[in-house]
């Protein structure tokens, strides 16, 4: 049997109405990627962090009429013109199968895993976060989420708060709960990102003790440790506002930094932390310090 494959490119802003009129006009099922060149299976660290081009695909049984289904989609996004379109008829696949073999359990220092859920990690010792694909940022594919999820892994957490600010998926948040600490606060300008880090702790069992928030509605509150896995210029400006938010002596974690960018983030923090040298991987950095 063979299927038809209708694939739109969306701006950012119009992913859920075309996945609606996909589903609406007979899809079976509708899966998001990367429209760039070079896809990304997790984008690049941001307080905005969707895709700027989401291919949008819907799988429809292969004797739909393909005339007739183009125009009843260019008609459901009327008045708006329907967005760049491809075709194509594939073969019966067990694409479920195809998809889940793309991701695997993922070691950060002695004993941190990040899992999808259908693969955790059993192995005596192991810390196991339970995090599948999506699109809020934070899967732990990328480097700065890696350099980030290492410090965690190798700081004492236990009894500690820790705010993660521009929290994505939450991960940090809640491998860092996993790891012992007391409570997590996860802010985040984007209100799905704030959906998804709540159903993830949800799944790691540690909703009791996370709370997602927006900037506007963070407490004043003195964490033990602020992990902020940005970028560069966001963390500049965001420098005095951060300081405030850890108590003396409590711990800066700082990431989505290039190698090349570390003196300018250093400087900014540097009247209200005592800033350690970087942490180099590549062409990315961790920066870390102590609250003065």
């Amino acid at each position: 049997m063979s299927w038809l494959q209708i694939t739109l490119v969306s701006a950012p802003q119009d992913v859920s109405r075309v996945s609606r009129v996909l589903s609406k006009n007979g899809a079976l099922a509708v899966t998001l990627r990367d429209g760039a060149p070079k896809p990304r299976l997790e984008p690049l660290p941001d307080i905005n962090s969707l895709w700027r081009q989401t291919e949008v695909t819907g799988m429809f049984v292969g004797d739909a009429d393909e005339g007739t289904l183009m125009a009843r989609l260019r008609a459901a996004m009327a008045p708006d013109p329907l967005p760049p379109s491809r075709v194509e008829y594939v073969e019966n696949r067990n694409w479920e199968r195809e998809w889940m073999s793309r991701f695997a359990p993922m070691r950060f220092g002695e004993r941190l895993w990040i899992c999808p859920s259908w693969s955790p990690v059993l192995a005596a010792g192991a810390v196991c976060v339970l995090l599948d694909p999506g699109l809020a940022f934070g899967t732990g594919s990328h480097p700065s989420t890696g350099l980030c999820l290492e410090y965690l892994e190798a700081a004492k957490l236990e009894g500690k708060k820790i705010l993660d600010y521009g929290c994505g998926s939450g991960i940090l948040a809640i491998a860092g709960l996993k790891l012992g600490a007391a409570s997590a606060w996860g802010v985040d300008t984007d209100a799905q990102a704030l959906v998804t880090s709540r159903e993830n702790a949800e799944k790691n069992e540690v909703a009791d003790i996370f709370t997602a928030l927006a900037p506007e509605e963070l407490p004043t509150v003195q964490a033990d440790i602020l992990v902020a896995n940005i970028l560069a210029n966001p963390l500049v400006e965001l420098s005095p506002h951060l300081a405030t938010l850890v108590r003396p002596e409590g711990e800066l974690v700082l990431a989505g930094v290039l190698s090349s960018q570390t003196d300018m983030v250093s400087e900014a923090y540097g009247e209200w932390f005592e800033m350690d040298p970087p942490f180099n991987r590549g062409e990315w950095a961790r920066l870390t310090g102590r609250r003065k």
